[in-house]
């Protein structure tokens, strides 16, 4: 099952208020929101993705506790970016200065800041050029490196800001170069 977009614009103006409300009285559904406002109801993973999104989050968390250098999120969290868009990433960073920045109030809804580092997988379900267009809208809005694995092709894209996408054929792990110093994603888990 594909996602489904949901055009509201011409019907209600929803405000970041309203959309967080209809997603915590939706706990069951997970959506996302685009730039121009439309609703978009994302199906729920399968088990063989879901097993390779825990572990991808766990490998990111792992290292975090290592250094103690930001926050990691997995991919129920939703982050307002500067676009207006409201995305979940599979699995997210964000340097800790950053993150202490926002209020306590930021911080328990839907936090306004684009991560420092994304992946996202590809799940069966997603489309590979609207999820390459949300890579883009990632790194538009502030990601310094983001990650895409498409599992069906094993391939890694990987897109930072001001350069040409690199397209990795069937790599064994990944770098977090300078934004994560020090991190290695094993694909092995993945593959």
């Amino acid at each position: 099952m594909d996602a489904l977009t949901v055009s509201l614009k011409s019907v209600i103006d929803m405000t970041d208020e309203q959309f967080f409300q209809l997603c915590q009285n939706n706990c069951e559904l997970r959506f996302e929101r685009t730039a121009n406002g439309d609703l978009i109801i994302m199906p729920p993973t399968g088990g063989e993705t879901g097993n390779r999104n825990a572990g991808i989050t766990a490998q990111v968390w792992i290292w975090n506790e290592q250094n103690k250098e930001g926050i990691v999120f997995d991919s129920s969290t939703c982050f307002k970016l500067p676009n207006g868009a409201d995305r979940s990433p599979d699995a997210s960073w964000i340097k800790l200065e950053r993150w202490n920045a926002l209020s306590d109030e930021e911080k328990e809804k839907f936090p306004p800041i684009c991560p420092d580092f994304v992946i996202e997988l590809l799940s069966p379900s997603d489309s590979l050029k609207t999820t390459q267009e949300k890579m883009r809208e990632y790194i538009d809005n502030g990601v310094r490196l983001s990650i895409l694995i498409n599992r069906k092709s094993r391939q890694v894209e990987i897109y930072r800001p001001g350069k040409d996408v690199e397209v990795l054929e069937s790599p064994a792990t990944v770098s977090g170069e300078d934004v994560l110093n020090g991190f290695v994603l094993n694909l092995g888990m993945i593959w």
